[in-house]
């Protein structure tokens, strides 16, 4: 094994004495760094509100790069030149070590990295760019080209599709706002039957009763069918789903041949375990990305972690089928996701730590899954 180093943000945090920090890294066997998102933090007035900070990107747009993928830029923002200057030394001195660099970009490339509001968009019909791949390369061009020491790109969430089932952070499954539509017909997608299929297993998502779930949770697929009442349109809306996270990443693997040097591609999709909600099927990804780099988050409440999601499927599940009790709430995500947390029958059981058995069964697992479909069978 050969560890690498997440150099997140704020990126101010390692600026300062980067050299003295890599130096302790590289005797602890460090041989590569992620570094990313690409911002600085900035007084008020003088660049973009965002996550409740005032941010600004770490280099400037070129619209030379966009001009050559046929696309729109993106607006000019504030520098920080000084900033800027600091953060190439780091880099230069994470390659002068011959270390493996990889930049953490949005899933949704410049978009995130400039727009903040302002309704960039690339110029193209959904036609021309369904998956909007073209914008997605196309800033990842202008961040090689600002930073030739990186050898690679790392997409967030290449493609997500919505996993939680109450609203949370923005999203949640049952549900297809106008975007999500117009995402879909971009992909060709029947949105109307999508629609049909998603209202029909919300519709049975809020009447599930006790002897429903505890017949047909413990029977295996077939009878988790049963169980969701998964009929011609259910398995539409799903298939559609997995179908436009998979084709986002393709389009993007696609389209990088326009690069203009070899770059590597990392993606980070959630844990395996939710990743048939996801759409992120990772035996699917290793044909498009040279690392796969699962979110084993295991935590509880904040965000994205795995105790937190799934305490949050229990409690609406319980919300909308009082007559359920907890665990029977439990038996439904795990016929769902095939998903089962060792000694937790209640959410009660949630709150007194990890046992022993959740690393051995659970971590294991979701690592050894990663591995395989990556076609390490090691």
């Amino acid at each position: 094994m050969i560890p690498w180093i997440f150099v997140h943000n704020p990126l101010e945090h390692w600026l300062g004495d980067y050299r003295r920090t890599f130096d302790a890294w590289e005797d602890g066997g460090v041989r590569g760094i992620v570094v990313g998102r690409l911002w600085f933090r900035q007084a008020d007035g003088n660049g973009i509100p965002l996550w409740g900070e005032v941010l600004t990107p770490s280099f400037a747009a070129d619209p030379k790069v966009y001009a050559s993928f046929g696309i729109n830029p993106p607006p000019s923002t504030p520098r920080d030149r000084e900033k800027e200057k600091q953060l190439h030394g780091l880099l230069d001195d994470a390659a002068a070590r011959g270390w493996r660099i990889m930049i953490f970009d949005s899933r949704d490339g410049l978009r995130l990295l400039y727009q903040r509001g302002q309704n960039t968009v690339s110029g193209l019909n959904p036609e021309e760019d369904p998956h909007g791949a073209v914008e997605v390369v196309a800033g990842m061009q202008d961040i090689l080209k600002a930073y030739p020491q990186a050898h690679g790109i790392i997409l967030d969430q290449p493609g997500e599709q919505d996993y939680e089932l109450a609203y949370h952070r923005g999203t949640q499954w049952l549900e297809l706002d106008d975007y999500k539509k117009w995402k879909l017909a971009a992909a060709g997608v029947d949105v109307d039957r999508a629609a049909r299929g998603m209202a029909h297993l919300s519709k049975r998502f809020h009447s599930l009763t006790p002897d429903l779930v505890r017949y047909h949770a413990p029977g295996g697929m077939l009878a988790a069918m049963s169980l969701f009442d998964v009929n011609e349109d259910v398995l539409y809306w799903l298939r559609a789903r997995r179908e436009t996270a998979l084709g986002f990443m393709a389009a993007v693997r696609g389209q990088m041949g326009r690069l203009d040097r070899p770059t590597e591609l990392g993606g980070i999709p959630r844990t395996a375990a939710f990743s048939a909600l996801t759409g992120h099927d990772f035996h699917e990804m290793a044909s498009h990305f040279d690392y796969i780099l699962p979110k084993h988050y295991f935590w509880h409440r904040g965000n994205d972690g795995m105790y937190g999601t799934v305490a949050r499927w229990v409690r609406q599940i319980a919300e909308w089928n009082p007559k359920l009790r907890e665990a029977d709430c439990f038996a439904v995500v795990k016929a769902l996701m095939g998903l089962e947390l060792p000694n937790t029958n209640s959410l009660a059981d949630m709150d007194l730590g990890f046992p022993a058995e959740f690393f051995s069964e659970v971590v294991h697992s979701e690592t050894r899954r990663a591995l395989e479909a990556a076609g390490d069978d090691g």
